[in-house]
């Protein structure tokens, strides 16, 4: 059985068909959610709004049930576990997402970030190289980081 869940998830990380250019995609879903993962187990196991977070966001932007963003995490989670680096995710992201949902997949990694209130330099780093693999500048990086960083103290002033 678990030989073939990595084959499913192989099969969908490595798509490659033209044609497939919507957010919507598995591959895009899962690629993206196995960064988000990555994200917010840099600094050791992920704290309760870290995971609180990913839920809202994975059924939030991408518009799933509870219990298929669960089967999502948990897949993106076995993904990321085996993966030597974000190539792997990025790249899939790079040919199914334009440059739009490329800004959204980096805001939602702030997002994660900022979600328990500390900002490593691990995560800054990981962010910094995905954005780069994901072809946003500098700039717009720096902007998303801005930009939800005063959403958050906005939310929040204790922060």
């Amino acid at each position: 059985m678990l030989d073939r869940l990595r084959h499913f998830i192989t099969e969908v990380v490595t798509l490659e068909a033209p044609g497939h250019r919507s957010f919507d995609e598995t591959g895009c879903k899962l690629a993206a959610t196995a960064l988000f993962v990555h994200v917010i187990s840099l600094d050791g196991k992920p704290s309760g709004v870290e995971i609180r977070k990913l839920h809202d966001l994975i059924e939030s932007r991408f518009g799933l049930d509870p219990g298929t963003a669960d089967k999502l995490i948990e897949s993106a989670a076995l993904v990321e576990g085996e993966a030597v680096d974000l190539y792997r995710f990025t790249s899939v992201l790079m040919r199914s997402l334009n440059d739009e949902d490329r800004l959204r997949i980096v805001e939602m990694m702030w997002e994660l970030v900022y979600a328990d209130g500390r900002v490593s330099e691990f995560e800054e780093n990981v962010v910094w190289r995905a954005a780069d693999l994901l072809a946003i500048s500098s700039r717009d990086r720096i902007e998303l980081k801005h930009r939800v960083a005063g959403k958050r103290t906005a939310v929040d002033p204790a922060t």
